[in-house]
């Protein structure tokens, strides 16, 4: 399913539950029609190659973030792991909320991410809409066995009569109503007949049951809503906690991998398949579901909603700013798919909820560039650097490695001139203690050239200093036989004035300045960054080739991306990815 290389994976509670289902043979009969269906298709498919069948079930109503990174790193890497099959599968159940657009972003990056859903010749990319017809089977089973039936109560009532904690829920006045009646009920609502919330289709489990969702959970609701597949074919639409469990038998799944807040749910999840099952509908062995704690990350939110009201209300540039954190911002952002694999294995499996510093996600994207991403020199915040002794018109090459992990990257060439630009914040008139950059009478190492002594500065009529001067030592160079002779505690970078390409550059950083934005009543739109972004013009190494995608370490500075959308060669426009340590870690 996937040709990146993963390190080796460690054991979690997960493993452990499949190393076991698959020593004791749990699913070695289960058989697959080599599509999903019910007990009537799958009895007739050969024992499934697959030793066991996972799945990512995004809802197609929003763009992914991180937090999905984790569970398709854990569901197709299982899968693989095991040699198993991954399905890929779109719950779109409601359809006032999905779009086309967002089952085309989700595809991308799954993909992205390394991963693919197909299986031999299998190609296990399903959507929930291709089973209405078996969902509608399966209630119309249900009602016919006495397990289910229409209720008229407004959902207001149903919601005053469900009980509480602490308190019993109580029957619905049509609970015991024939099931002629409530299949006859079912039919009209499947046609049409009934307006919005006027009737939906309940489970007959228990109303009483200290679980709340088996409190007699809706399986169906009308909706006269057009779906973005089914069109109209439909207005009556499967709840997810029916949809879901459904869909996962119709496909053969053996480990059904949810998120904690969904074990409330199991019990409703065994109630279903095992009813279905019982009624000739589904195949045993059934799917089990198992739970594991979600990604919690700080400086971030992750509710699709939220997410929808930044971009929708212009607090940021669409799904894939950089500063969100969907997959799509962070792809934009620089950040590599081995990163974010790096990060989720790194983060392990565990059924306990806990909070993960962003920076541990900075730092997986440092790990995964330093020994590959390319090095180079940019300038942001120029001051023009005149080296007063050297001659004018001369240009002369000095040479660094492209990645000093690397030796077989061989050495990028650019030149040295008169007048150079140089970061503002490595000239000081009065240099504080430790500064061991530039200043009057000072003398530092230009990186990968020579040594210069600072001889003074330039100020405009306000007092500002607008360039500074320099002499440069002849016999220093590095690279050659006098580098060593003058001792020197700065270096500092520099580019060429007359040969330094010009580029917009975005200084991008966390979007909230809250490392928990939204938690309780918080306002999250209060606690939004106001230097989360910042564009500067700056001057990048001559020959560096700003491709959209291409990454690189600006050395002292951090690592950058050209811009996918924005990029060109004639006007480079570079995001800043990350620094090249921790900005937000506290002072010492």
């Amino acid at each position: 399913m996937t040709s990146v290389p993963t390190p080796a994976p460690v054991s979690n509670f997960l493993r452990t539950i499949i190393e076991n289902d698959l020593a004791q043979g749990r699913y070695a009969e289960k058989r697959w029609a080599g599509r999903p269906g019910p007990a009537s298709v799958q009895r007739q498919g050969a024992i499934d190659a697959a030793r066991i069948r996972t799945r990512f079930p995004p809802e197609p109503n929003g763009y992914l973030h991180i937090g999905h990174a984790k569970s398709i790193c854990l569901n197709f890497g299982l899968a693989r792991d095991y040699q198993g099959a991954c399905h890929l599968r779109f719950d779109d159940t409601n359809p006032e909320k999905e779009e086309d657009e967002y089952v085309n972003a989700i595809i991308d990056m799954v993909k992205w991410l390394g991963f693919d859903w197909t299986n031999g010749d299998e190609n296990n990319c399903y959507f929930a809409s291709d089973y209405f017809e078996y969902m509608y089977e399966f209630a119309e089973a249900l009602v016919r066995a006495g397990l289910a039936y229409v209720d008229e109560q407004s959902a207001d009532e149903m919601r005053a009569t469900r009980g509480t904690l602490t308190e019993k829920g109580t029957d619905s006045p049509w609970r015991n109503r024939p099931a002629e009646e409530s299949l006859r009920l079912l039919r009209e609502m499947r046609d049409g007949k009934h307006p919005d919330g006027s009737m939906a289709l309940r489970a007959k489990i228990d109303m009483g049951s200290p679980n709340i969702n088996m409190r007699d959970p809706v399986l169906y609701r009308i909706r006269h809503v057009a779906h973005h597949r089914t069109g109209n074919a439909w207005c009556i639409y499967p709840m997810y906690s029916w949809a879901h469990p459904v869909e996962d038998a119709l496909e053969g799944i053996t480990h059904s991998i949810c998120t904690l807040e969904f074990e409330d749910q199991r019990p409703f999840y065994d109630w279903i398949l095992n009813h279905l099952a019982d009624l000739g509908q589904l195949s045993r062995p059934l799917p089990q579901q198992y739970e594991f704690a979600r990604l919690n990350l700080t400086y971030v939110v992750t509710s699709k909603r939220k997410l929808l009201h930044l971009v929708r209300e212009g607090h940021v540039d669409g799904w894939d700013d950089p500063r969100l954190p969907t997959l799509a911002g962070l792809r934009r952002r620089g950040y590599t798919p081995a990163s974010i694999r790096l990060f989720c294995e790194r983060l392990g499996v565990s059924k306990a909820d806990s909070r993960i510093d962003y920076s541990v996600l900075e730092q997986a994207l440092r790990d995964d560039l330093d020994p590959k991403a390319p090095r180079t020199v940019a300038v942001l915040d120029p001051i023009k650097l005149v080296l007063t002794n050297y001659p004018e018109g001369q240009t002369e090459i000095c040479r660094a490695p492209r990645n000093p992990h690397d030796p077989d990257a061989g050495q990028r060439e650019f030149p040295l001139t008169r007048e150079l630009w140089i970061e503002r914040d490595d000239f000081r008139e009065e240099a504080p203690k430790k500064y061991f950059r530039l200043y009057p009478g000072n003398t530092v190492r230009l990186k990968y050239a020579y040594v210069v002594r600072c001889t003074g500065c330039v100020k405009d009529a306000d007092g500002n200093v607008v360039e500074v001067h320099a002499e440069y030592l002849p016999d220093t160079k590095s690279g050659t036989a006098g580098a060593d002779a003058i001792k020197v505690k700065g270096n500092i970078t520099w580019v060429s004035a007359a040969h330094a390409v010009p580029a917009e550059i975005r200084l991008y950083d966390r979007l909230f300045a809250d490392p928990h934005p939204d938690a309780g009543d918080k306002d999250f739109l209060a606690a939004i960054n106001p230097d989360s972004r910042r564009v500067v013009q700056g001057w990048l190494e001559p020959g560096t080739v700003a491709d959209p995608g291409q990454s690189w370490q600006f050395e002292r500075l951090g690592y950058f991306v050209a811009d996918r959308e924005a990029s060109t060669a004639d006007k480079p426009v570079i995001n800043r990815s990350t620094t090249l340590k921790d900005s937000w870690a506290p002072q010492k």
